[in-house]
């Protein structure tokens, strides 16, 4: 549904479709979505590389309709001579801010008519998603590059009922 509040005929609304992409398949923080520079798009491997917290790099594999989205968008971008991927696409022309990228995520929503959210949620939500399709939370901390397990439980809400068919009574307990 947020999705749908971007007009990807626009480049704006191609921009913005790329940039929640990013955000809710690959749980990426918005600080790192405005960090990425088009060297960092490895297309034959297709690979993302993610400038995170603490300096720290690492390559993430970029999905087949988060590139699409991405070429979409590059392809109707004007001849703005920048090395990075996400820019404002009004003057004053230039790199996107993570705050900028927060309220894009904002504005689509509005646009969508869904509540507001924050681009932290939709990298809460890209971990549930994962959990729900069967990722184990190890899994789950590699793509969102947390050193531990515990970090990422905190970020993957279990679905609880979901859960009631998977588990075991407890002993003694009447059902």
């Amino acid at each position: 549904m947020l999705l749908d509040g971007c007009d990807r005929d626009t480049t704006i609304g191609a921009r913005d479709y790329a940039i929640l992409l990013l955000l809710a398949r690959l749980g990426l923080r918005a600080a790192e979505v405005a960090a990425i520079r088009l060297a960092d798009i490895d297309w034959r491997a297709g690979e993302l590389l993610v400038r995170g917290k603490a300096n720290r790099q690492e390559l993430l594999p970029l999905p087949v309709d988060v590139g699409e989205a991405i070429v979409a968008y590059l392809r109707c971008r004007s001849g703005e001579v920048s090395d990075t991927l996400f820019v404002r696409l009004i003057a004053p022309c230039g790199p996107l801010s993570s705050n900028r990228v927060s309220l894009i995520v904002h504005e689509r929503c509005e646009r969508a008519g869904i509540p507001p959210v924050g681009a932290h949620q939709l990298r809460h939500g890209a971990a549930t998603g994962m959990l729900a399709a069967g990722a184990s939370l190890s899994e789950i901390a590699q793509v969102l590059r947390h050193s531990t397990t515990a970090t990422t439980a905190i970020y993957a809400r279990v679905d609880r009922n979901r859960l009631r068919t998977v588990a075991r009574p407890w002993p003694g307990a009447s059902q």
